[in-house]
C-alpha cells in the first residue's frame, strides 16, 4: 500500500481530490516502478486538479503529476536497476495515465531518464518540465545562432516557471536578460535570478498596426503568445529567433509574415511533451551545467500532497511564483 491523491468523479461529474492509501496492482502498466520522492506543480496539473478536468483527464479514478523525481524500485530493463536515480517529465503522464502525486509509479523505461550528475530529485522536481522547457528554448535559440554580445534576450512571463528558469540560465550563459512581468512587485525577484532589465507587460500587450518596429530582441523565450507575441516578432532583430513554449495569453496570433520575410525571423515551437529521448539527455546534463543551483533553490517553494488541491486553482490564476517542489511523502 502506498499514499497518492486521487481523483475521484461525483455523480454530478465533478472531479475531487482526496489522499488515499492505494495498492500496487492499481499501478498502471510498465516495466520500471519508481519510488516516487518529489513532484512538482505545472499548468498542466492545475488543470488536472480542476473540478472538470481542464479537458486532459479522460478516466476516473485519476492520479495527476506530469513530473516525478525518485528511485528504481524494481525493474526489467536492463538500462535501470534498483537504487538508480531517475526522473520523468511528460509523455502525457499525469493526464492520459497515472502520474506522480503519489508514492509509487509505474513506467516504461523507454520514457525515464538516468537523473544526471549534480543534481538530487529535489533539484530535478524544481527544475521539471518547466524548467525542462526553458532549457530545450534556450538550447534552440542558440542551435538558431543566438550567441552572447548579440544583444538582450527577452523573456515574456518570466516570473512563472519557465520564465524563472530561462531567465536564471540565460544571465548564468552571459546573457543580457530583459524579463516581462505584469506583477511590478517580482521586479526584485526577476532581478535576483540575472535579470538586467524589466519590462512592464503593458509595454507589448497593446496591438500595433506596424508589422515591424525597432529592432531590439536579439532572442526571446516566450511563454504567452497571442498579441504580445505577434508584437515581438515585430521587434526582433535581423536573423534572430523566438523560442515559442507558452499561450498564457492566448493561443491566437494577430502578426503578419513580414518579419519573417523582411528581417528572416524565425517562430521556434518547443514542445517538452514528446521529445525524442537524446534530446531530453542534451538537455538536462545541460541543466545540470548550466542552471545555478542558488537561483533554483531561490525559486522553490515546498509543498506537500495536501497543498496540492489550493495550488492547482492559484497556478490556473497565475498566482505561483517559481517552482513548487512537492514532497510526496511529507
Amino acid at each position: 500500500m502506498f499514499k497518492a491523491l486521487v481523483m475521484e468523479q461525483g455523480e454530478d461529474g465533478l472531479a475531487a481530490a482526496e489522499i488515499k492509501e492505494i495498492e500496487a496492482a492499481a499501478l498502471p502498466e510498465g516495466n520500471v516502478t519508481v519510488a516516487v520522492e518529489y513532484s512538482t506543480v505545472n499548468y498542466k496539473d492545475g488543470l488536472c486538479l480542476s473540478a472538470k478536468g481542464g479537458g486532459l483527464v479522460r478516466n476516473y479514478p485519476h492520479v495527476p503529476g506530469i513530473d516525478y523525481a525518485g528511485t528504481v524500485e524494481a525493474s526489467e530493463d536492463a538500462r535501470y536497476k534498483p537504487g538508480d536515480k531517475v526522473v520523468l517529465t511528460g509523455w502525457r503522464v499525469g493526464e492520459a495515465t497515472w502520474g506522480g502525486y503519489a508514492q509509487k509509479a509505474r513506467i516504461s523505461a523507454d520514457k525515464l531518464v538516468p537523473l544526471p550528475k549534480g543534481l538530487d530529485t529535489r533539484q530535478a522536481m524544481a527544475v521539471g518540465t518547466a524548467g525542462f522547457t526553458a532549457m530545450l528554448a534556450v538550447m534552440a535559440l542558440e542551435d538558431h545562432g543566438l550567441k552572447p554580445g548579440n544583444g538582450p534576450v527577452l523573456v515574456t512571463g518570466a516570473a512563472g516557471g519557465v520564465g524563472s528558469v530561462a531567465t536564471a540560465i540565460l544571465a548564468h550563459l552571459g546573457y543580457e536578460v530583459a524579463a516581462v512581468t505584469g506583477r511590478p512587485d517580482q521586479a526584485e525577484y526577476l532581478k535576483s535570478l540575472g535579470a538586467t532589465t524589466i519590462v512592464a507587460r503593458e509595454e507589448l500587450n497593446e496591438t500595433t498596426k506596424r508589422p515591424l518596429e525597432a529592432e531590439t530582441w536579439a532572442g526571446c523565450v516566450d511563454a504567452v503568445g497571442g498579441e504580445m507575441l505577434a508584437r515581438v516578432l515585430g521587434q526582433m532583430k535581423y536573423g534572430a529567433s523566438v523560442s515559442a513554449v507558452g499561450l498564457a495569453g492566448g493561443a491566437g496570433l494577430p502578426a503578419t509574415v513580414i518579419p519573417f520575410l523582411l528581417r528572416g525571423v524565425n517562430l521556434l515551437g518547443i514542445d517538452s511533451v514528446m521529445q525524442p529521448t537524446e534530446n531530453r539527455l542534451r538537455a538536462w546534463e545541460r541543466i545540470a551545467t548550466d542552471l545555478p543551483m542558488d537561483k533554483l533553490e531561490a525559486m522553490i517553494r515546498p509543498a506537500k500532497l495536501s497543498d496540492l488541491p489550493a495550488l492547482g486553482a492559484d497556478i490556473l490564476k497565475g498566482q505561483v511564483k517559481g517552482r513548487v517542489v512537492v514532497d510526496v511523502n511529507a
